[in-house]
């Protein structure tokens, strides 16, 4: 045999080999990528319930909260304590299980008209924001990347409250750290609330029959977080079990035969098609930004990372329930959906009903009126690509401002995921109505007002939005996608809002607020 046949050989073999351990590690990372907890998930621990936050009024009638940012623990498994971020109301202890810890924050409350005022203090090591998630307040209090508040600082944004009743949230917005500081735990619901809400009759006893439900997924190393990215998870982190209000394996003993659940996705990437373990039907009575002009049946609900869903379920006497987060295809199929979490699914609450329980009137046939245009006055059009390097192809800058928008007026967005990974669109400041999913009527649960809509892979939506100001062309609002790796990453862009005839102005580096 000659030299040259002995090298083709081997380099034939070498390349064989190299070729089947490289497919067996594909095989083995595509077959190890699928997480269940359904089935099999005990429910030992009862369901922490965030504390209503304390407040004062002051002289003026502003409401005012205070916050502080700072570390803590928390003993999510017996005897096995984790470092934590929370936030800390006045006079209240955040969530906690019966093993005590710190972890999220109280769940903050306000009517429409009210004058609000948060006092925010930083007691981490490092500096952070708080923003308030689909709230409409003029952009130098929105706590986005350009409100940094340092370590030891006080921020106090204040803001009056002029939109619909709704379930919000509030989390940090530093630029590039975004993902981290919320999975460490800090995060908490805001509430607002109307006359007209109030006079409806609707499951409205908070922790009883109205129960907020903060859903995030998490993996453990040990004692402490995984914050860890698997490999070929270009979504971001994926934990492989998840919890609600920081309880893990969580029951609820509800005691009305409707129970109202304010739905978030706060994880940091995952998307959810939360429905119940029996297939029942619930229904759906609120979006992002607050109630629908009707309640819609359906048997599930997909929530992307920041979007929320306000659903009503009925319960009957001693019976059990699951609500559980089901496989779906919304990350596209094969390998893509696989890795992104799209073949996984989850035990999340289980609710038990209490064997005699109080009987709750029908859900009202007209629930309100959306306060979000419908795109027949928008001004303009604005086209939005998105890929995980960034938006319209660009990556985030902190000091260019992306777009211009006139206040007072009406405006259609196109968004466009060009992309294979799956992505969201989250828009600062402002609700939009959904128009259109890829050219036909959105489905019911896209129907109402929303801040955050979920993208799949090669699709496009068309919202319509209105920007009410108030004005300030140096201070912007950021849209971005709200799976925060991505946002780290920089897929993100800035707008402000500016008087008719009036140009943007000049954004400036962001500092940090050192003031106290």
């Amino acid at each position: 045999m000659s030299r040259l046949k002995r090298v083709l050989i081997i380099l034939t073999t070498v390349v064989v080999v190299i070729g089947l351990a490289l497919g067996g590690g594909v095989l083995y990372v595509y077959s190890n990528a699928k997480v269940s907890t359904a089935g099999t998930t005990e429910f030992s621990n009862e369901l922490a319930v965030p504390p209503l936050a304390k407040s004062t009024v002051k002289r003026d009638g502003t409401r005012l909260f205070e916050l502080t940012m700072q570390a803590g623990q928390k003993e999510f498994r017996a005897g096995k304590p984790t470092p934590t971020w929370y936030f800390r109301g006045s006079g209240g202890r955040p969530p906690g299980d019966a093993a005590g810890g710190d972890y999220l924050g109280p769940t903050l409350r306000a009517k429409r008209g009210e004058k609000v005022e948060v006092k925010i203090k930083n007691a981490l090591g490092e500096e952070s924001t708080v923003h308030w998630h689909g709230m409409h307040l003029p952009a130098k209090m929105d706590g986005g990347p350009h409100q940094m508040v340092a370590p030891g600082a006080t921020w106090t944004p204040r803001w009056t409250v002029n939109q619909p009743a709704s379930t919000l949230w509030y989390h940090p917005h530093p630029h590039g750290k975004t993902e981290k500081h919320v999975q460490r735990g800090l995060a908490g619901m805001f509430l607002l609330d109307d006359e007209k809400s109030a006079r409806l009759a609707l499951p409205k006893k908070y922790g009883v029959d109205d129960l907020p439900v903060i859903v995030q997924d998490v993996r453990f190393n040990g004692a402490k977080f995984d914050h860890g990215h698997k490999i070929l998870r270009d979504t971001g982190f994926l934990g492989d079990r998840t919890m609600v209000n920081g309880t893990l394996d969580p029951y609820k003993v509800v005691g009305d035969e409707l129970v109202r659940l304010r739905l978030l996705n706060a994880s940091t990437a995952r998307i959810y098609d939360f429905g119940f373990s029996d297939d029942r039907e619930f229904a759906l009575i609120g979006t992002d930004g607050g109630l629908l002009e009707k309640q819609a049946r359906m048997d599930r609900i997909q929530l992307s990372p920041g979007e929320r869903a306000e659903i009503v379920v009925r319960m009957k006497p001693g019976e059990k329930t699951v609500l559980r987060s089901f496989p779906h295809d919304g990350y596209g199929g094969g390998w893509q959906g696989r890795l992104a979490g799209g073949d996984d699914s989850f035990d999340v609450l289980e609710l038990r009903a209490a064997n005699a329980l109080r009987p709750s009137p029908d859900i009202p046939g007209e629930l309100g009126k959306l306060e979000v245009p419908d795109g027949s006055d928008s001004v303009r059009g604005r086209f939005f690509g998105l890929v995980t390097t960034g938006i319209n192809g660009k990556g985030m800058k902190l000091d260019r401002i992306d777009e211009t928008v006139t206040r007072g007026t009406a405006e259609t967005w196109t968004v466009r995921n060009d992309h294979g990974t799956p992505h969201n669109f989250h828009v600062h400041d402002v609700q939009f109505r959904v128009l259109e999913v890829d050219g036909k009527q959105p489905p019911p649960e896209l129907r109402g007002a929303k801040d955050t809509v979920f993208v799949p892979p090669h699709k496009t939506v068309k919202l319509a939005m209105r920007f009410d100001g108030p004005a300030d062309p140096d201070t912007p609002y950021m849209y971005h996608c709200h799976l925060l790796y991505h946002e780290d990453l920089g897929m993100m862009g800035q707008f402000v809002v500016v008087e008719k005839g009036q140009r943007a102005g000049t954004v400036h580096a962001p500092h940090s607020h050192t003031g106290h």
